[in-house]
Formats: structure tokens, sequence, C-alpha cells
């Protein structure tokens, strides 16, 4: 994440001196881009990014003692995204957005139980998602200084996991082909903001958002690596950008 907010940084400085200028006379007057940009009603363009899915997990109480699990541990894996955008500007400061979002996500799960005598076992267990979402946002943006713009967005998101392996059957199966079952929707808010660029021929975006799940959605079965866990739900960081005109 320190990477991201670098790259945000270098960004913001980059965009001081981005804005074209002309002489008009011995006065240097900054070309503004898309200067009716804000005075149409509906925007569209598409979105490129990347994620880093990761899960906040409780466990059960006195897990060691009831299902000897020492240690669980969720490591974030890389992952891309790919939207469309839909903007409705009720006013050049305040943007209603729906992001239809295909987001392919990955995390790694490493289960570490207690063993006789005094050793202990480890299993990983790899966890993929492919989300359908539907964010809807409220983008609320800045002045434009000449052709820059910050802004902050947050609303709620509602996903189908095109991936889900809820159908999947763990009751003969060994350890080793066990799978965490997730439920196939989530849903969740989203907050964050980012940069707009106004360029000659359409606008550029970067953005940096964190989402959170509100639903559990552990399907729990009882297996040895969902007896230990309460509840599992989603967390995803993504630095999207977005072209729109």
């Amino acid at each position: 994440m320190r990477r991201l907010v670098v790259i945000l940084v270098l960004l913001s400085i980059f965009s001081s001196g981005f804005s074209q200028r002309k002489k008009q006379g011995s006065t240097r007057i900054p070309i503004q881009n898309l200067q009716n940009f804000d005075k149409q009603k509906f925007h569209f363009g598409f979105i490129l990014g990347y994620n880093s899915a990761n899960f906040f997990t409780d466990l059960k109480p006195n897990t060691y003692f009831s299902d000897s699990l020492i240690n669980l541990n969720v490591t974030k894996k890389p992952g891309f995204n790919l939207g469309i955008v839909t903007s409705w500007d009720m006013s050049p400061m305040f943007k209603l957005r729906f992001l239809p979002t295909l987001s392919f996500q990955e995390r790694s799960m490493a289960f570490t139980f207690a063993a006789e005598p005094d050793t202990s076992t480890l299993w990983i267990k790899s966890v993929q998602s492919t989300y359908l979402d539907f964010p809807l946002l409220l983008k609320m943006r800045s002045q434009r200084i000449n052709n820059f713009a910050v802004y902050m967005v947050g609303g709620g998101r509602f996903g189908l996991d095109m991936q889900s392996n809820n159908k999947v059957d763990n009751d003969n199966a060994a350890p080793r082909d066990q799978v965490i079952k997730l439920t196939k929707p989530d849903y969740g808010i989203e907050v964050g903001g980012g940069f707009d660029f106004f360029l000659q021929y359409f606008k550029f975006g970067v953005e940096l958002k964190m989402g959170v799940g509100l639903k559990n959605i552990l399907i729990q079965e009882n297996t040895i690596f969902s007896s230990p866990i309460e509840s599992i739900k989603s967390k995803v960081w993504t630095l999207s950008f977005t072209f729109e005109g």
C-alpha cells in the first residue's frame, strides 16, 4: 500500500506541470481542456484496476482446545479489475456513479494445527473469486484547478462471485482436497479518493479505494478448516484508472 500512496503523490506533483500554456501578449494564460465537461449531465467510460484482496476472519473462542488450531494467517494476492463508468453529474461537485465491474481476486489461507507429540501441521488453501460487482458511489469533487481536481467517493456495493465453490461436496473429501466454501452474493461499503486530470480528449482519473464486506460469506460445514472460524468478511484495496469522455 505504501507503493500505491507514493504513486498517487507523484501523480499529484506531476499534475502541477501538466496543463498546457500559451502566450497572450506578455501574460501566460493556462489552456483549460474539456471546458464543457461539467456542463454535461452524463458521462461514460471504462475502468482498469489493480486489487489486493484480503479477509476479516473471526475465530471461535477456545479454538485451540476444540479444534487444535494454533494459527490462521491470510495472505493477500494481486488481482485486477475491468469495468464500465456511468456517471450522473448532479452538479460540478457532486456526481452519482454506477460502476459495473468484473473483479478477479485471490487470497491464501494458512492453517497451523497442533499435532502429537509437540508438532504442528500446516495446510494452505487458496481462495479465488471472480466478482461481478455493482457499486453505487457518491463522488464529491473539488473545483477545477486548470486541468486538475481532487475528489472523495463513498457508497455501497453488491457483488456476485461467479467462481463461487458453494456447491462443492466436502463430505467425503480428504483434507488436502477440501475447499473453503464461500457464499455467492456479498455486499458492503466502499470509500476512497483520487485525482482527476482533464486531458485534451478525455478525463483521466486515478483512484485508491477500500471495500469492506458486511456479510459473513463463510459456508459453515464443520470441516477441520471451517469449524474453527466464526465468520469471514471480505476486504479489498483497489487502485483504479478511469477514462471518461
